[in-house]
């Protein structure tokens, strides 16, 4: 059987900076939002953590603290984080405007995403995924969700070049932390789409406390990636 990922676009990884995981990830499971919904069956939700392990710490707060009381949006290592296009092309749509939780409670996070997901309709596509950029490069588009209000940087119709920014992460639509949710489709309508498997052209993971190149990878879920941009 071939595999769906021997034939992944290649793209340059869309942020910058250390220590970022891939939350959900075609790398370890297909679909890999366990949905072929909104062509996210190849999709990635990147995080960024600190060194403290195990587990997904994108808060500097203790455990107990971030589960009882929670934490600011604004403190998650991710947001404001600068996404940039990770291959040259055109913008076929952007939004802004969608209001940002500004607190973040783990547990009512988690609710609020489980009753998106189950109540969805093509009318809330929308509160799915908040402030949004779609840009086109060739026969492929590229979706990026979830962007911090008033961080959106381009517009419908506007030419872009690798590693322009297109907006900053946030913590809008379906999202439970500060993340960017980043996937590759064949349409510019996610309510049409189909996903496309898509694999970034190089980056570095950390392995037995040194940083390795990767070429064409598919992060997993125990990376922790780093990129500093295609000149560096």
């Amino acid at each position: 059987m071939t595999n769906e990922l021997d034939k992944a676009v290649i793209v340059d990884f869309p942020l910058r900076g250390e220590r970022w995981v891939a939350a959900n990830t075609p790398g370890d499971r297909i679909p890999s939002h366990g949905t072929d919904m909104l062509g996210q069956r190849f999709a990635y939700d990147l995080l960024k953590v600190d060194a403290r392990g195990p587990g997904l710490r994108y808060h500097p707060a203790g455990i107990l603290r971030g589960f009882f009381i929670g934490v600011r949006t604004r403190d998650c290592y991710a947001w404001g984080a600068e996404i940039r296009a990770p291959f040259d092309g055109e913008v076929v749509s952007a939004a802004d405007g969608v209001a940002e939780r500004g607190w973040i409670h783990p547990l009512r996070e988690l609710i609020v995403a489980f009753k998106n997901t189950v109540t969805f309709s093509p009318a809330r596509l929308r509160s799915l995924l908040g402030n949004y950029v779609i840009m086109r490069g060739g026969d492929v588009f590229a979706a990026f969700a979830h962007l911090a209000p008033g961080s959106v940087a381009v517009s419908s119709g506007q030419a872009v070049r690798n590693g322009d920014v297109l907006g900053r992460v946030g913590h809008t639509g379906n999202s439970t932390a500060p993340h960017l949710h980043f996937q590759l489709m064949d349409s510019p309508d996610p309510l049409h789409a189909r996903g496309v498997p898509c694999a970034f052209r190089a980056y570095e993971i950390m392995r037995n406390g040194s940083w390795e190149r990767v070429e064409n990878g598919i992060p997993r879920k125990v990376d922790r990636v780093r990129y500093m941009g295609v000149d560096a």
